[in-house]
C-alpha cells in the first residue's frame, strides 16, 4: 500500500489547490493520510479525488474540517501495521517516549505541526513528520513523504522534496 503523508498545508493562505509536484505522487496513492492544519475542508474534497483521506484535526483548523471527519487523534491500520496520527506531538524532548505512552499500540506515529520533515525510529516506534507541502517556514524546502506498508511492516518511509 502506498500512503501519501501531509500536514499543514494552510490553506488558502499557502495552499491555492494541490500542486502539481503534490499531485504528482497522489496518482499513485492508494492513501492519503493528512496530520492536520489543513484549515479549510475543500482541501480534504481536494485530495479525496485521488484517493481515500484520514485527517486529524489541527489547531487552525476551522470547524468545517472536524464536520468533513476530523478527530483530534486517529488509530487505524494498514496492511498489519498499526498507525496512529496526532498533528501537535509536543517539544523535542522526550518526544518518542511522550507518543508511546499516548499510542501503547501503535508501530507508526504521524504527525505534523511543526513543518520539520522527520523520520525516527527508536524503542520500536517510527515516528513520521511529513513537513508542509506549502509552508517549508525555516526549512529549506516543501515537503511530503511517502509510505510503503506491506504485510504488516514499514517497507519504507521517503521524505520528498517539493519544487
Amino acid at each position: 500500500m502506498r500512503v501519501v503523508l501531509l500536514s499543514d498545508t494552510h490553506s488558502p493562505r499557502f495552499w491555492k489547490g494541490v500542486p502539481d509536484a503534490v499531485a504528482a505522487h497522489l496518482g499513485s496513492a492508494d492513501l492519503v493520510l493528512h496530520a492536520g492544519d489543513v484549515c479549510t475542508a475543500d482541501v480534504l474534497d481536494d485530495l479525496a479525488r485521488f484517493a481515500p483521506v484520514h485527517v486529524v484535526m489541527g489547531n487552525n483548523d476551522l470547524p468545517e474540517v472536524a464536520g468533513w471527519g476530523a478527530p483530534e487523534t486517529l488509530e487505524l491500520e494498514l496492511e498489519g501495521v498499526r498507525v496512529a496520527m496526532v498533528h501537535d506531538s509536543g517539544a523535542k524532548v522526550g518526544r518518542v517516549a511522550r507518543l508511546r505512552r499516548r499510542f501503547p499500540a501503535a508501530d507508526l506515529v504521524v504527525f505534523g505541526h511543526s513543518h520539520i520533515p522527520m523520520d525516527v525510529t527508536e524503542g520500536g516506534l517510527r515516528i513520521v513528520n511529513p513537513g508542509s507541502p506549502s509552508d517549508k517556514r525555516r526549512q529549506p524546502r516543501r515537503t511530503l513523504a511517502l509510505l510503503d506498508v506491506a504485510d504488516g511492516e514499514v517497507r519504507g518511509v521517503e521524505i520528498v522534496d517539493l519544487p
